[in-house]
């Protein structure tokens, strides 16, 4: 009598449990969202009718409301993402090395550079914006601050990341031949980071320009806050101007940060 033949499984029993549970945790917190944020199907029948309502009342777009309104906020709004994301690199590249752990061999400093960018990123843009709001005032100087705080995190994470990659050959031989700290940093580290850095930095700027374009809704100038005026008037072909404004200037920085990242990376 022939054996019996084994049966190849791709997963364990314990393995397929173990999926099994995930698969039903998944249903479940969906079920149990739908039931906390209190869906109301009334709403959602009529969602169709209430869109082509609110595009019929923003066609055409009002392009003389541009020249003397717009425009000018849509260039607050670029200043505001690229000071951002100025004064973000400066904090969060020592930051950055910090959080290293092949540049800063201390538990002590790897720990407190974590925690900044933790704490700096999980904090959302329109909240560092209303506190900025509360602490100068409404303007472009807040949302910089909100652009440039909520940006620490995200730029000081990857830039220590690609500085932890770093090939220790050239910065052992440098160390060897007595080269002193900041010979190891800018001959040793940054020729390897260089190409990482400058992508983390224009991808930064590329959402910074998405992000500054919202944060006047609180206040912290740029197109936000014409867009916020707009909605509130009900001045929907207005509104229509300024949504398509941003749209074309978020399709810009996208084409830009392509073209510098061909030439320099």
């Amino acid at each position: 009598m022939l054996a019996a033949e084994h049966q190849w499984q791709r997963f364990t029993p314990q393995a397929r449990l173990a999926r099994f549970a995930v698969y039903l945790g998944i249903v479940a917190a969906v079920v149990v969202s739908f039931r906390t944020v209190e869906v109301i199907p009334e709403f959602l029948q009529d969602a169709p009718e209430q869109i082509g309502d609110l595009f019929y009342r923003m066609w055409p777009p009002d392009a003389r409301f541009y020249p003397a309104t717009v425009h000018g906020a849509l260039i607050e709004t670029i200043h505001i993402a690229t000071l951002g994301t100025i004064f973000t690199t400066l904090m969060a590249v020592p930051v950055g090395f910090l959080a290293a752990r092949n540049v800063t061999p201390h538990v002590p400093l790897n720990a407190l550079a974590q925690l900044i960018l933790v704490s700096t990123r999980s904090v959302n843009t329109l909240v560092w914006a209303i506190l900025f709001v509360a602490v100068f005032g409404p303007g472009a100087l807040a949302g910089t601050a909100a652009i440039a705080f909520r940006s620490i995190g995200f730029v000081g994470k990857l830039f220590a990341e690609a500085v932890e990659n770093a090939d220790r050959g050239s910065i052992e031989a440098l160390r060897a031949a007595g080269a002193p700290w900041p010979s190891v940093l800018t001959m040793g580290y940054w020729p390897q980071v260089r190409p990482a850095f400058w992508s983390i930095v224009l991808f930064r700027w590329d959402i910074n320009v998405r992000e500054s374009a919202i944060l006047g809704l609180v206040g912290a100038g740029g197109i936000g806050m014409v867009l916020d005026d707009s909605m509130n008037l009900f001045q929907w072909h207005r509104v229509a101007t300024v949504l398509v404004s941003i749209f074309a200037v978020v399709i810009l920085a996208e084409l830009v940060v392509n073209a510098i990242r061909k030439r320099i990376i």
